[in-house]
């Protein structure tokens, strides 16, 4: 008997190239393009002219093609104080900022997920509720709620707590306090995806072998919950790292970070390839490390 063939029925692995071929040109366009742009200001110098740098390709007149590429600006921003500083701050707000959101989003989102599931949907919903406000009234509304005449101050002085009003506003308390409530969401919706696919029957198993709940958390729950924490780690750490609106206005201005290093120089000094030589060190001191994470956990997913 002759096999039966159904046209147009696409074969296994067929059409995937296609499938794959979309993020990889909207990487293409959207990110290495641009960065390689930035990165062609990053080895060029300053002037006074639209725009201010100047080109690294010339055409003379006799035809030949010349390069002129300016490799100082790198030495520059690692000799200076200030840039490395700058860098240090910006890492050291995004790890507390990472490790403080953790503490806050795993309960939530275990919550979340332990919940019943009619009702887990609104408790989404709530998470993401603050992403339909704009993020630069959000921050302001800090601002009001932290300032010296402002809610808090005035809750606990008519408690009687305290008799003078609390600085907690341009400080690095206040900036904490802005970028864990802005990235809070993005720590708790990695969490509970993880959480929510646990299989529940282990715990039931962990305890009827006589171990405490406490123990079971740390055996069971914890480590089938690593890859959650590893993406809620990287989707705050990442962009809580160039932040600049909330240092700006929650730290006050003489807040030292690469955001505000990157506007001082873009906007203020009008000096671009600092600012681009900024932004692609900055890059790369990130993506290596991530690249180095991500290799170690498909390393142990495989074994």
């Amino acid at each position: 008997m002759r096999p039966v063939r159904f046209l147009g029925v696409p074969k296994p692995g067929q059409g995937r190239g296609w499938v794959i071929s979309g993020p990889f040109l909207w990487f293409l366009i959207f990110f290495l393009v641009p960065f390689l742009v930035v990165v062609k200001i990053s080895l060029s110098t300053a002037e006074i002219a639209i725009p201010p740098y100047a080109p690294l390709f010339t055409l003379t007149d006799d035809g030949t093609l010349s390069v002129a590429l300016h490799l100082g600006n790198f030495q520059y921003i690692f000799s200076d104080p200030e840039y490395v500083l700058a860098y240090l701050s910006s890492l050291r707000y995004a790890a507390g900022t990472a490790l403080i959101t953790l503490l806050i989003g795993y309960p939530v989102a275990y919550g979340i997920a332990t919940s019943r599931p009619g009702i887990r949907p609104a408790l989404l919903m709530l998470v993401v509720m603050p992403f339909w406000t704009s993020f630069l009234i959000r921050v302001y509304a800090w601002i009001g709620i932290l300032k010296p005449n402002g809610l808090i101050n005035n809750f606990l002085m008519w408690l009687g707590v305290i008799h003078q009003p609390l600085e907690i506003l341009n400080n690095q308390f206040s900036i904490f306090v802005g970028m864990v409530y802005a990235y809070l969401p993005f720590m708790i919706l990695p969490l509970y995806a993880c959480l929510e696919k646990l299989d529940h029957s282990l715990l039931e198993a962990a305890g009827d072998l006589g171990a405490r709940p406490f123990r079971a958390f740390l055996s069971i729950t914890l480590p089938l919950s690593l890859p959650g924490i590893v993406a809620g780690s990287l989707l705050v750490f990442i962009p809580a790292v160039g932040e600049y609106i909330i240092p700006t206005l929650l730290g006050g201005p003489s807040t030292l970070t690469i955001g505000t290093v990157l506007w001082n120089e873009f906007f203020n000094n009008h000096d671009w390839p600092v600012a681009s030589t900024v932004a692609v060190a900055l890059i790369v001191l990130l993506v290596g490390p991530l690249m180095l994470l991500q290799h170690s956990q498909a390393k142990e997913e495989t074994r």
